[in-house]
């Protein structure tokens, strides 16, 4: 678990979204996987400017994240961690409900390569949501392609854009998809109910995903399972409103039918995997 150059990136940036770093909490204690030097070269391509003896002074507390986050602004960082082996300030097992006296507490939550590792991922996703003040943000830098057995699973952007949702009380405002090694380049990922289409990537290295998401109202989170968006507009039936906005269903499609041109042309994504109806290039 930790804080990549990608990421370091993202963070940085990120107050121009509204972040704020009032009340922060983090999904396990988060390591800081980059150079003083070139942490210093990131903060400044942002605005923040320091000396060498400065950005070292960030690593002192074992290279953990806490120094970093201040640095930026946050006023008050804590952790949660199933253990207290690296001195998490929260002791909690992520795959329980978290208690009612963390409802509403935190102005971010950054999950930076821990949900991958729980298995009862609707139970943590539920409760970091509750926990989110309104106005508040939950930044997410996750495993989403060739990364098989780093933990429990791989994420799509599906499953962030379904889950997030205003009928959830959230709205998306950032999924981002970058392969490592990191060069400075970030994909914007369309959302898939609005392309109606599956958002889909075969390439050759490992692929993380940035999600950025903002609290909008206190709503029952997760009151109905989420589904993924082409079923109930193009195989089962209209969802509800969608007649209204012209999204009509196939009549008697099959599914199999509907999924074959994507089978034939698989050649094409292995040759071409960004391809620019699902992935916006976006340079940092």
């Amino acid at each position: 678990m930790g804080f990549d150059p990608a990421t370091i990136q993202f963070l940085a940036a990120s107050q121009k979204l509204g972040v704020s770093l009032d009340r922060v909490l983090t999904l396990g204690r988060q390591w800081m996987y980059i150079k003083p030097d070139q942490l210093r070269a990131l903060l400044a391509r942002n605005g923040v400017n320091m000396s060498g003896p400065e950005a070292a002074a960030l690593f002192a507390d074992d290279g953990y994240c806490e120094r970093f986050l201040n640095s930026l602004g946050a006023a008050n960082v804590d952790s949660m961690d199933v253990s207290a082996y690296e001195k998490a300030t929260i002791i909690h097992d992520l795959n329980q409900p978290w208690p009612d006296s963390l409802r509403e507490r935190f102005s971010l939550i950054i999950d930076a390569g821990t949900l991958e590792h729980v298995f009862n991922f609707p139970i943590a996703i539920k409760s970091i949501m509750e926990a989110i003040a309104p106005g508040g943000h939950f930044l997410c830098i996750t495993p989403a392609n060739n990364l098989m057995g780093h933990g429990f699973y791989q994420f799509s952007p599906e499953l962030y854009f379904r889950v997030f949702t205003p009928e959830n009380g959230f709205a998306i405002e950032k999924v981002i998809v970058y392969e490592q090694p990191w060069k400075g380049t970030w994909y914007e990922v369309a959302n898939p109910s609005q392309i109606r289409s599956r958002v889909e990537l075969v390439n050759t290295r490992p692929v993380y995903m940035i999600v950025c998401a903002k609290k909008i109202a206190s709503v029952d989170v997760l009151a109905q399972a989420p589904v993924q968006s082409d079923y109930p507009l193009m195989y089962w039936q209209a969802a509800p409103g969608a007649e209204a906005a012209g999204l009509k269903p196939k009549p008697g499609a099959s599914m199999l039918r509907n999924l074959a041109p994507e089978w034939v042309g698989a050649w094409y994504r292995k040759l071409r995997p960004f391809r620019p109806r699902y992935f916006k290039k976006v340079r940092s």
